[in-house]
This record gives C-alpha cells, sequence and structure tokens, in this order.
C-alpha cells in the first residue's frame, strides 16, 4: 500500500501551521529585518530602527508602494505582510504576494526621538516624500500604488544609506513568478479593488490606485501577449461549434 502520509510527517488537516507560502514569507521577512545594518553609532538590527522610510518593489523590479514609521521597521513592515491589519491591504491597494524586494533607510539618529517630535517627523515626511518621488521617477508608469501623496514640508533632507533585499525564495519565486500567474492575481485585486470603490464614497486617491493597477495588468498583459506571438499567434478560422 502506498504511504501517502506528508513528507514532514505533519497531519495536513491540522491547523496550527499556516500554508507553505505563508511560512517561507514570514522567514525571509525576518531574515531580512534581522539583517545587521552598520552606521557610525554602531550596528543595529535594521528592523529595531525606530524610524525610517521603506519601499516594496515586485518581480519586475517595479516600485510599487512606499510608507515611514515611527514605531519600528520591523513592526510596520510586518503588519503590511503578514497580518493585513493596514488599510493598505485591507482596501486591496497593496497585494503582498506581489512585493519581491524591500528596501529601507533607516534614521538612527533619530533612534531616541519622541514620536511627538515635531523636527523628527518633518525629517521624516521630507525623506518619505524624496524618495517616493524618486519611485515615481523610475517606475514604467510613472506612478506607484500609495493611496494618498506624501506629506509636503519645506524641509530638504538627503538620501541615507539603505538596505535592499529579497524577501521570496527560490521555490516560491517558482510558484509566483510565471506570468500568466501574476496576471490573474493582479486582476483578482484590480477586481477586489474595484468592488470596493463601488460600494463606498472614496477620494480620488484610491481611483489613482485603480487607474494605475490597471495600467499594470495591461502592460503585464501585453509582455505576455507579445512574448508569445502577438498576433502572428491568433489563429484563423469560421466559427467554433
Amino acid at each position: 500500500m502506498t504511504d501517502l502520509s506528508p513528507p514532514t510527517g505533519r497531519n495536513p488537516d491540522a491547523v496550527n501551521f499556516p500554508p507553505f507560502e505563508t511560512e517561507d514569507l514570514r522567514a525571509n521577512l525576518v531574515r531580512f529585518l534581522d539583517t545587521p545594518f552598520t552606521w557610525e553609532g554602531g550596528t543595529t538590527l535594521v528592523g529595531n530602527f525606530k524610524w525610517g522610510v521603506y519601499a516594496f518593489f515586485d518581480y519586475d523590479g517595479e516600485p510599487i508602494y512606499v510608507g515611514q514609521t515611527n514605531e519600528r521597521l520591523r513592526t510596520r513592515i510586518r503588519r503590511h505582510l503578514t497580518n493585513q491589519r493596514t488599510d493598505a491591504v485591507a482596501m486591496s491597494v497593496l497585494d503582498p504576494f506581489e512585493v519581491f524586494e524591500i528596501e529601507v533607510w533607516p534614521l538612527p539618529h533619530l533612534q531616541d526621538a519622541n514620536r511627538s517630535d515635531g523636527t523628527a517627523r518633518q525629517h521624516l515626511d521630507a525623506l518619505e516624500r524624496v524618495i517616493t518621488e524618486r519611485a515615481v521617477l523610475n517606475s514604467e508608469f510613472k506612478a506607484i500604488l500609495n493611496e494618498k501623496d506624501p506629506p509636503t514640508g519645506g524641509v530638504d533632507v538627503e538620501i541615507p544609506p539603505s538596505l535592499r533585499g529579497r524577501i521570496v525564495s527560490e521555490r516560491v519565486y517558482e510558484l509566483r513568478s510565471h506570468p500568466d500567474f501574476r496576471i490573474a492575481r493582479r486582476s483578482l485585486i484590480l477586481a477586489r479593488l474595484a468592488q470596493v470603490i463601488s460600494e463606498r464614497k472614496v477620494q480620488g486617491g484610491l481611483r489613482r490606485v485603480l487607474l494605475t493597477q490597471a495600467k499594470r495588468l495591461q502592460w503585464l498583459a501585453s509582455r505576455r501577449y507579445e512574448a508569445l506571438g502577438g498576433a502572428g499567434s491568433v489563429e484563423t478560422g469560421g466559427d467554433d461549434d
């Protein structure tokens, strides 16, 4: 009799462990956030910096989302990618499945600043604005998926050193990188976002996200179509039976 038990010895009906892809994401995210980051004051795990800006990139290296935090990079990024407790994920603005790489810009000199520190907040806002402007400039679509624009303000800042790394293992990459899977997933998120918009009174920012996501879907579908032959791959014939 063939042994059909799972190779890990786990009971497939148990609910005490998440799906493989979820476990894999959490493990790789922890590995990234536990990366030592050296600065003039010493070396700190990058996820333990309290103040900083972060950006998410998709499987094409496209910037898709920029955010800031003053509660620890680890806390904020994990909230986005692992527990769906942010508006961006709940509203289908950001799809964690699309995040391939993360880049973070810690602000070590603000590590001891209070969250109510106005000067520190101005610096953080200014850095988010600069990073967002650069992300938009480098985007194929001259847009990212943020619902709101970064705060304005008159403070000028220089972009500090950053850390960038992938949070997707080779095994998950094989599962998710296929263009047809990505087209299907992006279509699903676009449909969810459109439904959210149809059921609520929303601001213009959410409609901008819908437009940007539609452009991203068209771009991906067009690439796939052309790569497989484009018009030359379309059959000629009469009506189907």
